[in-house]
């Protein structure tokens, strides 16, 4: 399953609401020691009717959202993800955002920020929410296991799933833990209380959204921790490309997908023919290229995503995480 929930996503025309409906819909790559993301029920949109109908009032007033994404939507995966969760969090029936982005310093240095803070409507309590989206590749042969995290990499070999997982487990959901982070808190929960030493009461959690894509000529398991619902593609070298394509149903019809775009799946009214598709993606491997996601969909087979790679790929493989050590200690309050 490449694409949660058709028809909701396919009342979105326009691409900033769709990927927010995405949002939404889309399972956890991992089941970390962690509460996951804020559900649909806590969020006030649990009822499909009444996900419709606030999706739709997204649909009229686009130009909110697009205000509020502002240049993101041309930058950075990760700026424009946590913008689209601010936006979530501020603008849902039931729950209000409370901070994002809010740093937090020790002396003159910056040990690390907060992506969001937000409180549910029926619970004063406020919740650290740290996200992360990722489209990983899955190595048939590596470092470690083969379910190993490790074996799981960006398509530019820069990142790994278990680099990332162990930065937000040891690193950024335990940013609250320190001293300075509480007093942060208290300040912006309780201005008149930023000098008493009483620790905040807090909620912890994760959302971290994305795909995992698995080899196309080799099989591999899924990564430890990995949810059972958790959304799947396949990558295939360039050279694979053909013996790829003519498995594939009469009249597939495609989509170049480009950062950050990369959330929801094009409508099918959005697609090319194949033949088109394939002309440009032979232009951009007949030379050094990076890595490249389309999406496929045939009425009869339904969607499928996919990362085509230069034939060299990967160029570089990420060190596997460092043992732990000077993490950030502490217990809740």
């Amino acid at each position: 399953m490449t694409a949660p929930h058709h028809d909701l996503l396919d009342r979105c025309h326009d691409p900033l609401v769709r990927d927010l409906a995405w949002l939404l819909l889309a399972p956890d790559l991992l089941d970390m020691p962690w509460l996951g993301r804020p559900t649909r029920d806590e969020l006030g949109l649990a009822d499909d009717t009444a996900l419709a109908g606030w999706l739709d009032e997204r649909e009229a007033t686009a130009e909110a959202l697009a205000n509020h994404v502002g240049t993101s939507r041309h930058g950075r995966m990760g700026l424009y993800h946590e913008s689209l969760w601010q936006f979530l969090l501020a603008t849902a029936p039931d729950t209000r955002l409370l901070a994002h982005n809010l740093r937090i310093h020790r002396d003159k240095v910056t040990l690390g920020e907060l992506d969001l803070l937000y409180r549910h409507h029926r619970d004063p309590t406020p919740v650290h929410l740290e996200v992360a989206i990722k489209f990983y590749l899955g190595l048939p042969e590596g470092p470690g296991a083969p379910s190993d995290q490790t074996r799981w990499i960006g398509p530019g070999g820069a990142d790994s799933l278990a680099a990332k997982r162990e930065h937000l487990h040891r690193h950024q959901l335990r940013l609250t833990e320190t001293r300075e982070a509480r007093e942060a808190i208290r300040a912006l929960m309780l201005p008149d209380m930023s000098g008493t030493s009483r620790a905040p009461a807090l909620h912890r959690r994760l959302a971290i959204p994305g795909v995992l894509f698995y080899p196309w000529h080799a099989p591999l398991p899924p990564p430890r921790e990995a949810t059972d619902d958790h959304l799947r593609g396949t990558w295939l070298s360039w050279c694979d490309w053909r013996g790829y394509r003519d498995g594939l149903a009469r009249d597939t019809r495609g989509a170049w997908l480009r950062k950050p775009h990369w959330l929801a799946l094009p409508r099918p009214d959005a697609l090319l023919p194949l033949r088109d598709l394939e002309s440009r993606l032979a232009q951009h491997f007949s030379r050094p290229a990076p890595p490249v996601q389309i999406a496929l969909h045939h009425p009869d087979t339904g969607w499928r995503r996919l990362f085509l790679v230069d034939d060299d790929w990967p160029r570089q493989i990420p060190l596997p995480p460092r043992p732990v050590g000077g993490a950030l200690h502490g217990s809740d309050g």
